[in-house]
């Protein structure tokens, strides 16, 4: 690899410290690198460009400094361009980030010599629409959630795959999740940890009301709907759609959203052997 391009959290990477120690190690071996910079920083010994689209189209990686939920933004804004990311860990836990701060050096030495893997992550498409607010439609590499909109009152949700009732739920809320995205919020309900390589979605209710409502894993060729229904009968439900972590729309009874395989993927940059079960054991250990 000789183009690069770094990406910085900058709440995590005060002053471009890292980026620039990057920069400066890939140029010092006459490779090319350039930074996207932050409008609301100003640092004079930055020269980049501001907006994710004036990445040259000959970049052959995009180095991610942050942790998860900067990898997750950054999948998501540079969708379009089909580049493979690596994710260098400033955070805590670091699923999807593949070098740790200290290993910076040797990681650039693996992409200068292509002794590399391109792991492809599978990413979700979702839509949905309001009767009020209108249409709503983006992309997911962790996960959809529909949860409750108010800290009491459960929602009614029913979860239709393939336009066949699959179940109605009365929950907190309900998770559509990526294989990426099964050790995030769905681990965290109770749902099954999936293999990056798996292509499925898993459905996971949030503390449902019940003692039988168990996550399911679906295909990817499957297309999920859910519709916001009615708990009690002089009010309607709310909710609000979240797309990977962020909240995209409010929902009420009746709305429905769709969420399916999308077309395009996500690529990460892999440079160990290390296998997806022991990164697994070894990240949830650090909790014990």
């Amino acid at each position: 690899m000789n183009n690069f391009c770094v990406l910085a959290n900058i709440e995590k990477d005060k002053e471009y410290e890292v980026a620039k120690y990057i920069r400066d190690l890939i140029e010092s071996n006459h490779r090319n690198c350039i930074i996207v910079k932050d409008r609301f920083v100003e640092d004079n010994d930055v020269e980049g460009f501001y907006e994710v689209t004036e990445i040259p189209v000959d970049t052959e990686c995009i180095i991610i400094l942050g942790g998860d939920g900067t990898m997750i933004q950054a999948a998501n804004d540079l969708s379009d361009l089909g580049i493979p990311l690596l994710g260098v860990n400033l955070g805590t836990l670091g699923f999807l980030t593949e070098v740790e701060k200290q290993n910076i050096e040797e990681a650039l030495q693996r992409l200068y010599d292509d002794k590399y893997k391109v792991e492809r992550r599978m990413m979700l498409f979702g839509e949905a629409k309001n009767q009020k607010v209108g249409e709503y439609r983006g992309l997911a590499l962790n996960d959809f959630v529909i949860s409750k909109d108010g800290a009491c009152r459960l929602i009614t949700l029913q979860v239709y795959v393939n336009g066949e009732l699959l179940d109605t739920y009365i929950a907190d809320g309900i998770i559509v999740s990526t294989p990426t995205g099964s050790t995030g919020y769905n681990l965290s309900a109770g749902g099954p940890v999936l293999a990056p390589e798996v292509k499925a979605m898993i459905v996971t209710p949030i503390c449902p009301h019940s003692l039988n409502k168990r996550s399911l894993v679906v295909s990817h060729h499957d297309v999920l709907e859910i519709v916001i229904g009615k708990s009690k009968e002089n009010s309607d439900d709310e909710a609000v759609l979240i797309t990977d972590g962020t909240i995209s729309m409010e929902l009420t009874t009746k709305d429905r959203i769709i969420v399916k395989e999308a077309e395009g993927e996500t690529k990460i940059l892999k440079l160990t052997e290390c296998s997806f079960y022991r990164r697994l054991r070894d990240k949830l250990s650090r909790e014990v």
